[in-house]
């Protein structure tokens, strides 16, 4: 336990698990008074050296009064961290904050200065960078601005590891010793070093699973038929490459079914790099123990009993996690199925399915081990399909998810030379917002594409643990479409666009070329292009005599021709064929496809086994001998190969590729299914195209970003705030119109604050957002008051709930032009609807006539900020036509959030309306963008309607809410999730 300190108690949050750049992992924490034993323990096995880099002088030992000021901290202007493995130190640093002479200091003295001592045993594994980054996010928030740091010249990595941080630095050289200077406010840069520091780190540990040199199956029995015994059998089976034993405590034998069997992991003689632990869940602690002192690098836990069996599990499953952290191990599982990576390098099967995948381009994560199963089993059984010629690169079942996610997995696909294109079935995404930022990297080089079961569920299945969302599934579905993930919402779609991603080159546009031998089949693909929002040119029907040759010219002709993108050929098999017919039309696909590389092909069959098997048989994968494929089941997707699998990833069109002529042809049963497929690969060209040029976020003179600061910062404080209505009348927490509404309006965050109007408007104001102010008016006289001071016309509106924004309800009066029509309207809306003290009436100018809009910005808690317009009304109320962009907005990102709804022609002349200004509407995007990535307190804002004019927009009501920044968030130090 640790001990409260002296001005402060310990600060918990401040703890966190890290992986190292070796992909090993460690605990940071605050060093606490109950550590002096193993502070003096950490420095005996410091070396002379080192000691003397910290200390400028020989250093042996620390004295009683060095440990007492070691770890005896106010955690304010004295902090000290510790990194640890196995619960003792390996590293530490601190700071005392020190005025500008460079003594002792409290706040307001915003520097401090800060020093490093990490053991030699240690060095190089990253542990200076990770302590760097969550002792500088710990100076930040207390207050502390800029750190200062005195090294020996000699000392050139821990010189490297503050120049290399990123951060805006001063270096100065006095009296033999370097000084460094550097501001903690994170740059560009400094965020670009961390997260690249971060990728290598994840991706490392992902890869000390997935190809270890050797691995040990605790728990495998003697009888056959056991899940360990399975899982020795399978990894002997599939041939891998590294050591692999076998450990069960009860067994006598030297040796089990061909493996060296040992009773326990500490027998073992060699390192060894991956346990697989399949033994009952009360006895796996044992076992990791076992591995954690024997030094292996990580674990699959297939063992169930855990979070998906109740609350008991659940705890189970954090101890677990707990327990392998502290060993500096990272755990696929538990409940896993396993992992699979097929690389001749390594030939790794270790889980449960009982035969090896064919070697391939494509990566496969699923969270479920049902759904792993059912993946592998169809596409082992297919040899002539996905897997008999495209293949698997690496399988990961992560089960629970208790530690490796889907996020650690990307980061390691993201730069494997050996896998093309992610697929992956998510049940949940435990961290949306880093996921969507990996997702945007990743798609940059290589395709992923995502199913994600049990969005309809309400509920994250059993053992994993997300951060809830107020965001329904549609609105994140949306965004990560933004973030280049091909969504999809089958396992089916899954297979089929990630079989066409795989070997095909991305087409340049969405004209689509149609051919084949039967009219109806291909007026099928036409109408099934036109549904997908493709533009499909008039199909050519060669007739049902066509033979292959016919086929070949007519695709040669269609890929030769300028005006088509990517051509669908559909064929029905004719009566008496059988596989010569089949064979000789895979060749002449195949050879008219590789005469233009540049544009993919696809092939529509109707029961047609035959010649699905010989297009996969153009060049098969299949080991010498294997029997031959006898067909593929109509709901099965097929693949044609034409030559070898190529080594390079489906590249952007008009871009070459050395291996373009090795390409695969994916055959579909159905037209809608090939189309489908292609439609998700036109809009994910076009992604690739736009994510080249993603914009800019603008610079305003006009914004006062520090005294927007200041407001936030003195409202924080002095809690002034409404719960009643605000500028404009929009009340507090109301909805958005439109899906938009739930879909990006989440109810008021815990403690947040509500500005009133005055406040609201004076905060939109610096940053060039200006509200038209509406005045109350609970009486007809006071009406007339407000509308003297206004100006006529006004507008008469009721700011009640039930009516608010409801001008179907008839709540508003426009273009009231004197006293005289403004008192009437005051009669008629308290004649229907109730007393003023209901209807909360105001008084408002009026606006030029344009569209009623609705912009939005929140903080959604799982997936960051989130930007989102629509139409004000109840139609896109009713559609659901609303778009949504994560915050900060691009200038290209606003052009096109204003775009993307459905009602969008109505801002641009529609029926010969006049043209709404959408340059005006754009910049207003920006500014809120703006706001909200400048202010993390700014935890939403809701501004509607906005009637944008011809020329200039107004905005008639708005609403702030303010709320305490998290301690940490997205920019913050790396850390593993905590479960």
């Amino acid at each position: 336990m640790q001990t409260p300190t002296d001005r402060h108690e310990y600060p918990a949050h401040w703890e966190a698990d890290v992986v190292l750049r070796d992909g090993g992992t460690a605990r940071i924490r605050p060093i606490a008074a109950d550590d002096a034993d193993r502070l003096v323990s950490f420095y005996e096995q410091v070396s002379a050296e080192s000691k003397y880099y910290r200390f400028f002088a020989p250093y042996p030992r620390l004295s009683a009064k060095d440990v007492h000021r070691f770890t005896h901290h106010d955690f304010v202007d004295r902090v000290g961290l510790a990194a640890t493995v196995g619960g003792e130190f390996i590293a530490t640093v601190r700071y005392d904050r020190i005025a500008a002479d460079g003594r002792p200091a409290s706040a307001p003295a915003d520097e401090a200065e800060v020093a490093f001592l990490v053991q030699d045993a240690h060095q190089g594994r990253g542990v200076a960078s990770a302590l760097l980054e969550h002792v500088a996010a710990v100076a930040r928030e207390r207050g502390i601005r800029r750190f200062a740091a005195e090294v020996l010249p000699a000392n050139t990595k821990m010189i490297k590891v503050f120049t290399d941080a990123g951060y805006q630095q001063k270096r100065s050289f006095e009296d033999g010793v370097v000084r460094l200077e550097f501001d903690l406010e994170p740059t560009d840069r400094s965020l670009a070093v961390q997260r690249a520091r971060e990728q290598r780190a994840e991706a490392r540990s992902v890869a000390r699973l997935l190809a270890p040199g050797s691995v040990a199956v605790v728990g495998a029995g003697r009888t056959p038929g056991g899940v360990g015994r399975s899982i020795l059998e399978n990894l002997r089976d599939a041939g891998f490459t590294g050591r692999l034993y076998a450990v069960n405590g009860a067994l006598q034998e030297k040796e089990l079914a061909g493996v060296p069997a040992h009773r326990s992991v500490r027998d073992i003689g060699e390192p060894v790099d991956l346990a697989v632990i399949a033994v009952p869940a009360e006895r796996v602690p044992e076992a990791v123990a076992e591995c954690g002192e024997h030094g292996v690098q990580g674990l699959v836990v297939v063992s169930a009993g855990y979070a998906e069996s109740g609350p008991e599990g659940r705890e189970r499953q954090r101890e677990l996690v707990r327990q392998a952290r502290t060993y500096g191990m990272r755990l696929i599982g538990p409940n896993a199925f396993g992992v699979i990576n097929t690389s001749p390098r390594t030939r790794l099967n270790a889980s449960l399915a009982p035969e090896m995948p064919r070697t391939g381009r494509i990566g496969l994560f699923a969270q479920s081990g049902a759904i792993g199963i059912a993946l592998l089993s169809r596409l082992h059984r297919r040899g002539g399909g996905v897997t008999g010629v495209t293949g698997v690169s690496t399988f990961v079942s992560s089960g629970n998810r208790a530690d490796v996610s889907g996020n650690d997995v990307l980061q390691y696909w993201y730069d494997d030379p050996d896998t093309d294109v992610a697929l992956m079935y998510l049940e949940s995404i435990g961290n949306p917002r880093k996921f969507t930022r990996l997702a945007r990297r990743t798609a940059a080089a290589k395709p992923l594409v995502v199913v994600q079961g049990a969005r309809h569920g309400g509920a994250a299945p059993q053992g994993h643990a997300v951060r809830a969302t107020r965001l329904p599934h549609a609105t994140v579905s949306a965004l990560l479409r933004q973030a280049g993930v091909i969504r999809v919402d089958t396992i089916t779609e899954l297979v089929d666009a990630g079989l066409l991603l795989a070997r095909q080159p991305l087409p340049a546009g969405p004209r689509v070329a149609i051919l084949g031998n039967s009219e109806s089949l291909g007026l099928l693909t036409y109408d099934a292009c036109l549904a997908q929002g493709l533009r499909p040119l008039p199909p050519r029907d060669l007739t049902t005599g066509a033979s292959a040759e016919d086929f070949r010219a007519a695709l040669a002709h269609a890929l030769a021709d300028g005006a088509c993108d990517a051509v669908v050929v559909t064929a029905i098999p004719a009566v008496g064929e059988r596989s010569a017919a089949d064979a000789a039309l895979a060749e002449a696909l195949r050879s008219a496809s590789a005469a233009a590389p540049a544009k993919p092909v696809l092939v529509v069959h109707v029961e047609l086994g035959g010649l699905a098997e010989a297009l996969s048989a153009a060049v098969s994968t299949a080991p010498a001998g294997a029997p031959a494929p006898v067909g593929t089941p109509p709901d099965d997707t097929a693949s044609a190969a034409a030559g070898p699998a190529p080594q390079s990833a489906p590249v952007l069109p008009g871009t070459e590729s050395a291996e373009a002529d090795s390409r695969l042809i994916p055959a579909y049963p159905a037209a809608e299914r090939a189309v489908r497929a292609l439609a998700e690969a036109v809009k994910y060209g076009q992604w690739r195209q736009e994510a080249a040029d993603p914009g800019r976020v603008p610079e305003y003179e006009d914004i006062d970003e520090k005294s927007a600061a200041e407001q936030i910062g003195r409202l924080l404080v002095d809690g002034e705030g409404s719960t009643t209505a605000e500028a404009g009348q929009t009340e507090p927490g109301a909805p958005v119109p439109g899906t938009a509404v739930p879909a990006t309006e989440p109810g008021p965050a815990e403690g947040a604050l509500t500005l009133g109007p005055d406040d609201t408007c004076a905060l939109l104001a610096r940053y060039g957002i200006d509200v038209r102010r509406a005045l109350p008016a609970p009486t007809p006289g006071e009406a007339a008051a407000a509308a003297e001071r206004l100006g006529y016309p006004v507008a008469l509106k009721t700011t009640a709930p039930h009516l608010r924004h409801r001008a179907d309800l008839g709540g508003v009066r426009l273009d009231l032009a004197d006293e005289e029509q403004l008192r009437r309207a005051y009669a008629e809306l308290t004649s229907l609807f109730g007393e003023p003290e209901e209807l909360r009436p105001v008084v408002q100018a009026m606006a030029p006539r344009g569209v009623d809009t609705v912009v939005r910005a929140v903080i959604d808690p799982a997936a960051g900020a989130v930007l989102s317009f629509g139409l004000a009304g109840a139609a896109s109320e009713l559609l659901g036509d609303t778009a949504h962009r994560l915050i900060p907005v691009t200038d290209r990102d606003a052009a096109s959030l204003v775009r993307s709804i459905r009602t969008a022609p109505l801002l641009f002349g529609w029926r010969g309306s006049a043209p709404a200004d959408v340059a005006a509407l754009e910049q207003l995007l920006l500014r809120v963008s703006r706001l909200v990535d400048d202010h993390p307190e700014v935890v939403s804002v809701a501004l509607e309607p906005v009637v944008v004019a011809p020329r200039g927009l107004s905005v008639l009501g708005a609403s702030v809410r303010l709320a305490p920044p998290p301690a940490r968030d997205d920019l913050g130090p790396r850390t593993l999730p905590v479960y």
